[in-house]
């Protein structure tokens, strides 16, 4: 029988298959429900931003050593103080160090042998490490082959610093600093203050440099002998000052008295020194008592805030020894 059928005693031929979709036109057509948020799609290209800031929130470190946020430094992160003499003086000034960190075959002279002499006498760990680590610790200020790690500084109250005179018997002398932001500029006054007897520093929260590796470089290890207070607003510090009966004068080249000519520089006094370019806000120089000018040349325009607080608390000084 023709044909291949049944009774053909010859297998059948298969039948090619229908062309069609496979029902994928169906299931396309069909809805997919709401679209699920980002972060429940593992496409989705901000999920790992996502995760990474719940991990930094979580941990308060950055997820990654490699991919550093800058402009981010925490205030409970260690500072590093880099450069043979800054190591040394700050070592010899009893600076608080938790770690000397010293390059690989570094030539010895007297002020590496020196730290390491005191680092190890205080109990300070000593680690040998390469330039590159250097260079990151110190982020690539010139260091010598050296840099001392120092824990975050630990502010005092406002209100100590009268605590602090009384203690010791003298009329109270506090430096305060208006949005001073260069870390120099505060160890500049710090060593000011420091010789000429003022009883501490105060400086705002916010807007203003803190206790830096820079300050204590500039300080010459003067910040280990000098008390540092940080007050949330400055403004509402001097009203306080002023209330507990210290005198405030303030630091502005555009006032018509000089500073020699002021009254009561031997009594209680509270300083303020305005920032580098705007000098005192309007809110701080209607806080001060008296606002006074330092006497100079016409050719100089005006002094920076760390040279500004040298002169006027010299001048305190000369009043206070007649």
């Amino acid at each position: 029988m023709a044909g291949g059928g049944k009774g053909s005693g010859r297998p059948a031929k298969k039948k090619s298959p229908t062309k069609g979709t496979g029902g994928n036109v169906r299931r396309g057509l069909e809805g997919k429900g709401a679209t699920p948020p980002a972060h429940m799609r593992h496409w989705h290209k901000d999920k790992a931003r996502t995760e990474r800031i719940e991990r930094e929130d979580r941990t308060g470190r950055p997820s990654s050593p490699r991919t550093p946020i800058r402009g981010r430094r925490s205030e409970d992160a260690p500072e590093y103080i880099g450069g043979r003499n800054p190591v040394l003086e700050a070592l010899r000034a009893g600076v608080p160090a938790s770690t000397l960190y010293i390059a690989l075959r570094i030539d010895n002279d007297d002020r590496v042998k020196e730290s390491v002499r005191i680092a190890a006498d205080r109990g300070i760990a000593m680690l040998e490490v390469g330039k590159e680590k250097l260079d990151r610790l110190t982020e690539g200020a010139i260091h010598q082959g050296m840099a001392l790690q120092i824990p975050p500084y630990e502010y005092a109250h406002p209100e100590d610093l009268i605590g602090l005179a009384r203690d010791a018997a003298e009329v109270p002398l506090i430096v305060a600093l208006d949005s001073v932001t260069d870390p120099r500029n505060l160890g500049a006054i710090a060593r000011s203050a420091t010789a000429f007897g003022a009883h501490g520093l105060v400086i705002p929260s916010r807007r203003s440099a803190g206790v830096t590796g820079g300050a204590w470089k500039t300080s010459a290890g003067t910040l280990a002998h000098l008390t540092v207070a940080r007050a949330a607003n400055l403004t509402a510090t001097l009203r306080e000052y002023r209330e507990a009966g210290l005198f405030v004068i303030g630091l502005d080249g555009e006032s018509t008295v000089d500073i020699g000519d002021a009254n009561l520089l031997d009594g209680p006094l509270v300083v303020v020194v305005g920032s580098e370019g705007k000098g005192l806000s309007r809110l701080v120089r209607e806080s001060c008592d008296l606002v006074v000018r330092i006497p100079m040349n016409a050719a100089a325009e005006s002094l920076n805030a760390g040279v500004a607080a040298g002169v006027a608390l010299y001048e305190v000084a000369r009043h206070r020894r007649r």
